[in-house]
């Protein structure tokens, strides 16, 4: 921290504090400069210390500090007008405003002194000759805040009629304020109108678009313009994070995430600001924020998570059932003191307003992971539609009144293979144990049994033999050897799927032959039959991946051969026996959904080994095919697994639109039944689908689906890290940097080397930077870049190597962190150098002179620099191995020699060289020269950077006292562009500016010489 001993470095800390971040450190400095100030014996000093510590407290959690500082300018004003220069006046009258505003949102400041402060304001705009907007702007604020609506309307109307002047707020802000009063009267889109310049970059300012953005949430959910509103969250809220003095648009944040299911991430922003519970500086912002919080907490409790701790108010731990009326009573109070001070009940009733809102948006994804910094897991979605039985509500547990009903239900999901039949027969079962625990006679048959059992078993999948065998027992005893059978089939097909596909083979050979047997003797149906022989189809399958499997591993030629052999025997059998439950069934698919079932399913099976057999087109075919059979039924929830198989089939063969069809049918055929993790991967495989065509925005939408839908199955840090990178990736080329960001500083914690790879890791890092450096946040743009080169720094290939460590001298370049930039550029050029791409060398070579050039450093190493980026980029020309890397080079040498002569007339315009400007500008122009004939030798394609050129060289020879020659260059690129259309607006100021080098050249030759 420098001593402060003038008034100049007395200008220099103040600067320099404004660019600390908000908070109480920066005011306690600010306070420490007034007392410097003071010791000064400088009246402009003191003026500019108590303006400067005004101007840190309003933009912080103090703003209740602003009084004091501000009255002792008025009254040196009053005494000394005459020790305030232009700037100070003006920062006086700014800063009434602000007063006004300081005073509404104190509660201990009486009405009474408000209204008279209002007059204060206006007489003494009057005086300095200022126009009544922001007298009238201050007025609507009081009134619009104490209720009084008619006068609202009247100093409403009076704002905007009133002449803009420089005291008006700027346009972001008034805009921002026009705005809240449309959307606070109910009319969204008339305040979306109003923020859209702002909102849109037109209008910026210290606090804009951050507050717009954050009052525009709520008005766009309520439009159902849900991106949007997204979006504007996405941006806004990381405009607003690092602002301490934005409590009351931070709530709004908090507020929209709560409205829109989203409460875990509104849980998350709490525990970011625990200071903002506390903080008695804006009592008004303070109200906002506890409205808020009481809101989240009332939710929560209605979700049933009442129990579980939140953030909150430090000293103690809190849990949401317990701050929601913690929270509650001190906004009320807060707002009950508005009122005692206002007259009215306005303010409370708002306050009251705000915390019972309803959500607006079940689930609105935001593409952002929760980190889990709250112990609350918020669950995700309800139960999906169709799940248990459709038996009326509060049956379920009510006994034997409820098992007929229940039984029924449950034989006809399973007959018509509808989905939640497993969990129907739960139902059934647990009925039925509440039954004879109640001691009711026993109302099961043995057949209703075996059904229980046999779909408890499809439920524990690969641990399921013996539950398989015990439904085999009861259906034996039932009287139905067929689903015996079956049941014994479906035990056997278990052990293919633990890996066991031999003994899978040896179990089911005994039911395959007793069910042809039984089948040929009339004992049993068409149904069990092929459930039989499908049992054995699939086990067959299984052993056909098994080989491919083996052959795989095969090492010497011999076994790869016998392997081989071996697979297409096995291939063969497969096959055959997957005809043969096309056989059975063939013709009678409409007597029975299952052997409809069955038949599709053979389908997609012979689609599958043909596949494995190598002829991809046929399994397509057939999976297609398959699908459509299964639509056909009636069971299009089955036709998903096959379309989803499809779509790989069809990228594999190139067909991207056939890949894109069949990935949207199995969405639309999955409906409410789609598991979250199937969802979420056809999703994902859609954003990569319509990214690659091109179609970004639609790959953005379906990777937020499945980042979703990741999220909810619980595989966040897997699957929903993955979608969460390439949603980053596509909002990245759409140009959304802030939203990009959000999203990819999310989910770096969950994208490693070891689950992902080290190559999604760089890309995340990479991509972040770019959006970071669009930011205008370069400091951080280089810390990620750095990152990235890091990790890549140990790969064999370079390139990513050399252009990671580029990007990085870049954005140190942009940070003002000359050093570290020149340093970081100079291992940039030994990379480029190492991977032999000369034209990434000869850009860290220009750089370097660039920054040695700024850095005021010794004049002939900056030339030097330039001079080796030429030698470079000569040297490669030569060496091109082709013509399309020689024009291209060309064309780097001649953007080269242009520079070379930008940096000589630098160094004579900044005095950085020992040369007389003469000789520089004569050197300058014979590397233009060389530019313009580099330029030349590439035909047209180049024409312009050739005339740009030029007309570098025409404005050095007319200062070098050659205007015939530099209207000779002029005249030439009024030739090169003579016919180019109007509409060509680079040609057009080509022409333009060789006009203006013209007529200045022109006038100076008609000057009259002096004797």
């Amino acid at each position: 921290m420098s001593p402060i001993t003038d008034f100049d470095s007395l200008r220099r800390a103040m600067g320099e504090n404004s660019e600390q971040p908000e908070g109480p450190a920066r005011n306690a400095r600010a306070e420490h400069l007034l007392l410097e100030a003071e010791k000064l014996n400088i009246p402009l000093a003191v003026i500019e210390a108590l303006g400067h510590q005004l101007k840190v407290y309003n933009y912080s959690s103090e703003k209740g500090k602003m009084f004091v500082p501000f009255a002792r300018l008025l009254r040196m004003w009053d005494e000394r007008p005459e020790d305030f220069d232009e700037y100070e006046t003006h920062a006086l009258h700014w800063v009434f405003k602000w007063m006004s505003a300081g005073m509404l949102g104190q509660p201990h400041i009486p009405l009474a002194s408000i209204e008279k402060w209002l007059g204060e304001m206006e007489h003494r705009y009057r005086l300095a000759g200022h126009s009544e907007r922001a007298v009238r702007s201050a007025e609507f604020s009081v009134a619009a805040h104490v209720g009084d609506m008619p006068r609202a309307e009247r100093a409403y109307a009076a704002w905007l009629a009133a002449d803009r002047d420089t005291m008006a707020d700027c346009h972001a802000c008034e805009l921002h304020g026009q705005g809240w009063w449309q959307a606070h009267n109910g009319r969204d889109e008339e305040a979306l109108e109003l923020w859209r310049p702002v909102l849109e970059g037109e209008f910026t300012c210290a606090h804009e678009p951050h507050t717009a953005l954050a009052s525009s949430l709520l008005p766009l959910l309520r439009l159902g313009r849900a991106d949007e509103a997204r979006a504007h969250h996405l941006r806004g809220f990381r405009l607003v994070r690092p602002m301490e003095s934005m409590r009351g648009a931070y709530a709004d944040h908090v507020e929209f995430c709560t409205l829109s299911g989203n409460e875990a991430r509104a849980l998350e922003l709490l525990a970011e600001r625990p200071a903002y519970f506390t903080d008695e500086g804006h009592p008004r912002s303070k109200l906002d924020f506890l409205s808020v919080v009481t809101l989240l907490m009332d939710r929560l409790t209605e979700l049933g998570l009442g129990a579980g701790r939140v953030p909150g108010p430090a000293g103690r731990t809190w849990t949401a059932a317990e701050l929601a009326p913690h929270a509650r009573a001190q906004a009320l109070a807060l707002a009950a003191r508005f009122d005692e001070r206002n007259g009215t009940e306005y303010v409370s009733e708002r306050a009251r307003a705000r915390m019972a809102r309803r959500p607006l948006v079940d689930r609105l994804p935001l593409g952002v992971r929760p980190s889990g910094a709250s112990p609350i897991r918020v669950p995700e979605r309800p139960v999906p539609p169709g799940a248990g039985t459709s038996a009326e509500p509060g049956t379920e547990s009510s006994g034997d009144v409820a098992l007929p009903a229940l039984l029924v239900e449950a034989r006809r999901m399973s007959d018509t293979l509808q989905p939640h039949a497993v969990e129907a027969w739960a139902a059934v079962a647990r009925a039925a144990e509440e039954a004879e625990a109640a001691g009711g006679d026993a109302v099961l048959e043995p057949r209703d049994r075996a059904e229980i059992a046999d779909h408890e078993a499809m439920a524990l999948g690969p641990g399921a033999t013996g539950l398989f065998e015990r439904a085999a027992e009861l259906y034996t005893e039932a009287g139905d050897p067929g689903e015996a059978l079956a049941a014994r089939a479906r035990a056997a097909y278990v052990h293919a799927l633990a890996g066991r596909v031999d003994e899978a083979l040896a179990a089911v050979a005994g039911p395959h032959e007793e069910i042809l047997a039984l089948y040929a003797a009339g004992g049993t149906g068409l149904r069990q039959t092929a459930s039989v022989l499908m049992a054995r189809a699939r086990i067959l399958t299984r052993r056909v991946h098994a080989a491919g499997e083996d052959l795989e591993e095969a090492v010497l030629e011999e076994a790869v051969l016998e392997e081989a052999v071996l697979e297409e025997a096995v291939l063969e059998e497969a096959v055959t026996a997957v005809r043969a439950v096309l056989a059975l069934v063939e013709g009678r698919t409409g007597e029975d959904v299952r052997l409809a079932a069955r038949a599709a399913e053979a389908q997609a099976m012979l689609g599958e080994l043909a596949g494995h057999a190598g002829d991809v087109e046929t399994a397509a075919d057939l999976s297609a095919r398959a699908a459509g059979a299964f639509v056909a039924a009636g069971l299009p929830w089955f036709a998903v697994e096959y379309e989803a198989r499809l779509a790989q089939l069809a990228h594999h063969l190139g067909d991207v639109d056939g890949a894109e069809r069949a990935l949207r049918a199995a969405l639309e055929h999955g409906g409410p039944y789609l598991e979250p993790v199937g969802r979420a991967q056809l999703h994902l495989q859609l954003a990569e689908v319509t990214g690659g065509l091109g179609r970004v925005a639609e790959a953005a939408d379906h990777a937020l689906e499945a980042a979703h839908w990741a999220d909810e199955a619980g595989e966040g840090p897997t699957l929903g890290a993955w979608a969460r990178h390439q949603l980053g990736g596509f909002l990245l080329r759409r140009g959304r940097w802030a939203e990009a960001a959000e999203v990819l500083e999310s989910v770096l914690p969950d994208v490693t080397a070891g689950t992902h790879g080290e190559g999604a890791v760089v890309q995340a890092l990479w991509w972040l930077g770019d959006c970071l450096g669009e930011l205008g946040e370069h400091r951080a743009a280089a810390e990620r870049r750095l990152q990235a080169a890091e990790i890549a720094r140990h790969w064999p290939e370079q390139q990513d190597h050399a252009t990671l460590a580029h990007l990085a001298a870049s954005s140190l370049e942009q940070a003002g962190l000359t050093d570290e930039a020149e340093r970081a550029y100079a291992r940039a050029g030994e990379l480029w150098r190492t991977v032999g791409d000369a034209p990434g060398l000869v850009r860290s070579l220009r750089a370097r002179a660039w920054l040695t050039l700024r850095g005021e450093a010794d004049p002939d190493g900056t030339r030097a620099l330039m001079a080796d980026a030429v030698e470079e980029c000569g040297a490669a020309v030569d060496a091109a191995p082709d013509g399309e890397t020689r024009a291209r080079l060309t064309a780097e040498l001649g953007h080269t020699h242009r520079q070379f002569a930008d940096l000589l007339v630098r160094m004579e315009d900044g005095g950085a060289a020992d040369d007389d400007g003469e000789a520089l500008f004569e050197e300058a122009v014979a590397a233009l020269d060389r530019a313009i004939a580099a330029f030349a030798s590439l035909g047209p394609d180049t024409l312009r950077d050739r005339c740009r050129a030029e007309l570098a060289a025409a404005w050095l020879e007319a200062d070098l006292g050659r205007p015939a020659d530099a209207a000779a260059r002029a005249r030439a690129v009024l030739t090169a562009h003579g016919e180019a259309p109007e509409e060509d607006e680079a040609a057009r100021s080509l022409r333009g500016e060789a006009e203006r080098l013209l007529n200045t050249v022109t006038e100076e030759k008609r000057e009259p010489v002096e004797n």
